[in-house]
């Protein structure tokens, strides 16, 4: 799972909603920096502060991705995925299509909530608006193995570029892999990648219910479209 499937279902509790995102924006704020369950339930206890519910959308967001990627629903999407790239990759024996058919699931999961639920990727980002990145950054340092003080300026960051929006085209979204692609050190993706991503998206969009499994993924908020 990735960002807005993460947290779409929590856009009332702006600070639960930003602990859904935490693991994954320390991956690109510092590696070093990781939130592990043990050290992050102690701090779940009581809801009504602040430490509480960035410690329990941490925790929402660990939860959520040990049965999303144990779902039947994503691991044969992925390795439809990974094949579609090692078609593209021929040529090339060490292209991470694994790697590739992961990140892609995930990714256009989102694209595919946002499209089917209008409206909410806005909500997203004004809950972010209405935290403040300073007491998320504190929290944060008290449950992982190392301390950032980086998170606030890219909590920032992320809230301005919005680039979850990206997540609905595939020439955008082209883009924004890309960018993943040079951050992990990996040769970029070409233009006939946007054809995979249309695949794909399709694909996504049928399995959508193997992939969200509703004694797992329950939300009002999701309208599923006949496909």
């Amino acid at each position: 799972m990735n960002y807005f499937a993460h947290g779409m279902r929590f856009v009332d509790r702006p600070y639960y909603l930003v602990g859904t995102a935490l693991p994954d924006l320390l991956a690109v704020v510092d590696r070093r920096v990781r939130l592990r369950m043990k050290n992050v339930i102690p701090f779940t206890g009581d809801d009504s502060t602040i430490q509480a519910e960035v410690a329990s959308g941490i925790q929402q967001h660990l939860e959520d991705d040990h049965w999303f990627h144990s779902t039947q629903g994503f691991l044969e999407t992925s390795t439809d995925l990974s094949l579609l790239f090692r078609k593209l990759f021929a040529d090339d024996e060490y292209a991470r299509v694994g790697f590739l058919g992961h990140i892609v699931t995930e990714v256009l999961l989102d694209g595919v909530l946002m499209d089917q639920n209008p409206g909410l990727i806005d909500q997203y980002y004004a809950a972010f608006e209405q935290i403040d990145p300073v007491e998320i950054e504190q929290a944060t340092n008290k449950m992982a193995t190392k301390n950032t003080d980086q998170l606030k300026l890219w909590l920032v960051h992320f809230s301005k570029e919005g680039f979850l929006r990206d997540y609905l085209d595939s020439q955008r979204l082209l883009v924004r892999l890309n960018q993943v692609m040079k951050r992990v050190k990996l040769q970029a993706l070409p233009a006939e990648t946007i054809s995979i991503l249309k695949t794909g998206r399709r694909i996504v969009e049928k399995r959508l219910d193997d992939l969200l499994p509703p004694e797992h993924f329950e939300s009002q908020l999701i309208e599923r479209k006949q496909l």
